[in-house]
């Protein structure tokens, strides 16, 4: 599996690339990756797909997919899967190399909701949803939509308008000067 090993390694996983390589390569095609996952209904490609493709070297297969951005780290691939193997693991450090080139698909919001939530969390040292929202309504040109959805939520005190500080915001802010994610 050479051709995984260069190809996974181009993206600058996390894990040596050797490492990753033979944990994937562990993937049975078993499918209960799949057949747990909440989001699979929404997927182009399925999580075991997303396996295969890795081992396979089709990494670009995986950035192109919407997949890859829907997929919500729940780690239930990992917790259903007979040798472990974790998804997200695989998939977090390319959306962040993806994000870092400048690669995001056009057609899909997800990856600007990625880079504010992240933006979101570096400032304030946690999440302002009056600020995530804003800021992506903004960034996809969607004022409108939802809008009495989240008047529902302003009403039952699930958004507020002035963001509450993480304590421990310069622990934060040193996690992502020391992270890839400048």
């Amino acid at each position: 599996m050479q051709q995984a090993s260069v190809a996974l390694s181009s993206y600058k996983i996390g894990l040596p690339s050797a490492d990753l390589v033979s944990v994937v390569n562990q993937c049975f095609q078993c499918c209960k990756c799949s057949a747990g996952c909440p989001v699979a209904a929404e997927m182009d490609l399925l999580p075991h797909q997303m396996v295969r493709l890795a081992v396979l070297g089709e990494v670009d297969r995986i950035v192109n997919s919407k997949s890859m951005w829907l997929c919500l780290t729940c780690h239930t691939c990992g917790a259903r899967c007979p040798n472990g193997i974790d998804v997200p693991a695989l998939l977090d450090p390319i959306r962040h190399q993806v994000l870092q080139q400048k690669r995001e698909p056009k057609d899909n919001p997800v990856p600007v909701f990625h880079k504010i939530f992240l933006q979101t969390v570096r400032t304030f040292g946690r999440v302002h949803e009056l600020f995530l929202i804003g800021m992506y309504k903004m960034k996809t040109k969607t004022y409108f939509n939802d809008m009495e959805l989240g008047w529902k939520m302003f009403q039952k005190g699930k958004i507020h308008l002035f963001p509450h500080r993480s304590t421990h915001l310069s622990e934060v802010k040193e996690i992502f000067k020391n992270s890839s994610m400048k």
